[in-house]
């Protein structure tokens, strides 16, 4: 997280008896119960810890002083490194997704190699850390049995290969149904949503729709899975590596070509010109230096062009925006580039993530994984203001919950942009202007600059929050 959260338990850790998450001194610490004491033994003794680490495939840890412990039966006290921004599933595009469920099933390769297995395949578990997907609980292996089933199969189904899938064959934006199901896309909601020809696909036959089945077949009464029969079923060695090489080949088969969304290209058809577009980004690099910052929030990112203003200086860069097509072509560059402090993520800012799961806290929202130390919100303003109505003073006391700073482009009424939005719509915003602006964001912020921006007429400002 940006900000220093109270000292106590996490409210997100509490579904597994192994441990928990907690703060001391504001310092993220780890419990280690004693029911988890041979299998974290295991992990260390196996080799299996040092080679997640070295393969940047799990959090590294050290263990600290056990009587940090804050409650009793601890065993020992795990140190993680900290992860600076915690992005959930239905954040990321589809190859985020893709690649967080490649890695899901790398580490389960190794886990067996060296004895053991995941337990828990929940795409929760696995976070974007310097620019690759890792797993962040310590405590999700446990010893392999011989013969034993994969118990997280159900699970990375459900996170991973539902959704990926929809998002395939149907339509990307089903990503967000990870949303509103947070145990990961039901399997039978999957195989009535996927076109009926994904029944003669071998990996989906098998994973989705004939798990689905089967998970109808063996449920109880209440319409949950019947966890003695799942135990019963013996899974040989040879068969359990079978499923996880099916598995990544049924992935690495779904495809999503980004493309024909509204704002995809937006960087080829704007009113800038090249040289203009480069002036404006050397005017963001001036202003966001005078900010002293480390996070750095780009709201409205689009592809990342302005958002690598920041993070080529080594700032950790959030570059959100709601068009998943841009965010896809993002990450994809992240990828090729090796850009480790850049994350792209998908966001309706007019409905970002909320605060959900049990009792509103296991899922934090947009605002409270804040505030950045700079919000950059470029050619966002008008499509807030008079594509969606929200009042400038609203925007305002948004921005400042977001960030301690702000680098604002006012985009007016005559500009072809907003043109564009008005072209359907009658104009009913007759404070939209630049006088409207700076009236309306006078008593949240203070304006450090205000820049006239060369070829528009457009303006940049960066505000401080009073």
């Amino acid at each position: 997280m940006t900000s220093r959260p109270e000292d106590g338990l996490l409210p997100a850790s509490f579904r597994d008896p192994s441990g928990f998450l907690f703060r001391h001194q504001g310092r993220l610490l780890r419990q280690v119960n004693s029911s988890y004491a041979a299998d974290l033994e295991l992990l260390k003794s196996s080799g299996l810890y040092a080679e997640l680490v070295a393969a940047d495939l799990l959090i590294p840890h050290e263990e600290v002083d056990l009587a940090l412990a804050p409650t009793p039966g601890a065993v020992a006290v795990l140190a993680p490194e900290l992860v600076p921004f915690v992005s959930y599933p239905y954040e990321w595009c589809f190859s985020q997704l893709s690649d967080a469920a490649l890695a899901t099933l790398r580490i389960q390769r190794l886990a067996l190699k060296h004895g053991m297995t995941l337990k828990d395949a929940t795409a929760y578990n696995i976070q974007f850390h310097r620019g690759r997907p890792l797993l962040i609980d310590s405590l999700s292996f446990t010893a392999y049995r011989q013969d034993e089933p994969w118990v997280a199969y159900r699970q990375f189904c459900q996170h991973f290969l539902a959704p990926l899938a929809l998002m395939a064959y149907r339509d990307v934006r089903l990503g967000s149904l990870l949303r509103t199901n947070l145990d990961g896309v039901p399997l039978d909601l999957a195989a009535k949503l996927l076109p009926w020809h994904t029944r003669f696909r071998p990996g989906l036959s098998m994973h989705v729709h004939l798990h689905a089945r089967s998970q109808q077949k063996h449920a109880d009464s209440r319409g949950q899975a019947n966890s003695d029969k799942a135990k019963a079923t013996k899974v040989g060695r040879q068969a359990l590596d079978g499923i996880i090489d099916s598995l990544r080949g049924t992935v690495r088969q779904l495809h999503w070509r980004p493309g024909g969304t509204e704002w995809g290209d937006y960087y080829q058809d704007t009113n800038y010109s090249d040289d203009a577009l480069a002036a404006k980004r050397e005017l963001v690099a001036r202003l966001l230096d005078r900010t002293d910052s480390r996070v750095v929030w780009d709201l409205g990112a689009n592809n990342g062009y302005f958002s690598r203003v920041a993070s080529e200086r080594g700032l950790l860069t959030i570059a959100s925006d709601i068009d998943p097509t841009a965010v896809e072509k993002n990450w994809l560059a992240c990828r090729r580039g090796a850009e480790p402090h850049l994350l792209p993520l998908v966001m309706d800012l007019t409905n970002p993530s909320p605060a959900q799961g049990w009792d509103h806290r296991e899922r934090d929202s947009l605002l409270d994984r804040g505030p950045a130390d700079t919000v950059i919100a470029l050619a966002l303003i008008h499509h807030l203001a008079i594509s969606n109505n929200v009042p400038l003073p609203q925007l305002a006391d948004f921005f400042a919950r977001a960030g301690r700073h702000l680098i604002l482009e006012f985009v007016p009424k005559n500009d072809s942009q907003a043109q564009r939005l008005l072209a359907s719509r009658e104009d009913i915003f007759p404070d939209y202007d630049l006088a409207g602006l700076e009236a309306a964001f006078a008593a949240r912020f203070a304006v450090m600059e205000k820049v006239p921006i060369a070829g528009s007429e457009r303006t940049l400002f960066l505000f401080k929050r009073r």
